[in-house]
């Protein structure tokens, strides 16, 4: 059974610094960041290749969020930085048994119960 378990989401000030884990049972996946807004689709925010030698950011987030892994750990990380108010979402962290991460979420076989990040003016 396949287990990804997420922490790290909060209330934070616009311009402040969250950091998000999530840690996976079993395998190694490939592994994606997706948040979800209210009233909106869920997007894929960051992702990771299996072996972290690909890695994709939004264009939202670009310059501001770090995504990484430690597979000897099997924790994927997501380091947020300068966060705005309209990255306040629910976050979850997916896998998948691709070679790589995917831009759609119906790829991911497997889900975090997310974590809710709330950005504050």
């Amino acid at each position: 059974q396949v287990q990804l378990v997420e922490s790290g989401g909060g209330l934070v000030q616009a311009g402040g610094s969250l950091r998000l884990s999530c840690v996976a049972s079993g395998r190694t996946f490939s592994m994606g960041w997706f948040r979800q807004a209210p009233g909106k689709e869920r997007e894929l925010v960051s992702g990771i290749s299996r072996i972290g030698g690909s890695t994709y950011y939004a264009d939202s987030v670009k310059g501001r969020f770090t995504i990484s892994r430690d597979n000897a750990k099997n924790t994927l990380y997501l380091q947020m930085n300068s966060l705005k108010l309209e990255d306040t979402a629910v976050y979850y962290c997916a896998a998948r048994l691709g070679a790589s991460y995917h831009y759609d979420s119906r790829e991911y076989e497997y889900w975090g119960q997310g974590t809710q990040v709330t950005v504050s003016s």
